[in-house]
């Protein structure tokens, strides 16, 4: 699916609109250069998800875990993992947060920015969403 946004308002409803959609187990991967808007994407994402905390990009800490609200999916531990590999050197890196440990589970969903940096290291079932920055407000989406 291909989409266009405007505002950051436009990309963070995206975001949330396909979280709402979301079941758990799910992997998604998010390419796109510095400013594209994946960070924003992923605020829209845990809220479509019924999450309140604050999100930011786990650029230095490389993964965040948050608890999704109860009522979203079936499982009540159900975790939105979110990573950032851009300043991992190399897949393998991945391993040391021990992120791969939540992929694929049916009560996680991993939302990963950079993904391609870390291609080889993950699942082959991955939704990958690449965002394109156009100017500052247009963004195109394309989400396989």
């Amino acid at each position: 699916m291909r989409y266009l946004t405007t505002s950051e308002k436009q990309t963070f409803g995206l975001g949330k609109k396909f979280g709402r959609k979301l079941k758990g187990g799910e992997i998604i991967g998010l390419i796109g250069n510095l400013g594209a808007g994946k960070t924003v994407f992923v605020k829209g994402l845990a809220s479509g998800l019924g999450i309140k905390n604050r999100i930011t990009s786990p650029t230095f800490v490389l993964m965040k875990i948050y608890r999704i609200a109860k009522s979203k999916l079936q499982n009540p531990n159900s975790k939105l993992v979110h990573i950032d590999a851009y300043r991992l050197k190399s897949g393998k890196e991945i391993l040391s947060t021990g992120a791969e440990e939540y992929f694929n589970k049916p009560d996680s969903i991993v939302i990963i920015e950079w993904a391609d940096r870390i291609r080889e290291m993950l699942p082959k079932k991955i939704k990958l969403v690449k965002i394109t920055s156009e100017d500052k407000n247009k963004r195109k989406i394309i989400i396989n």
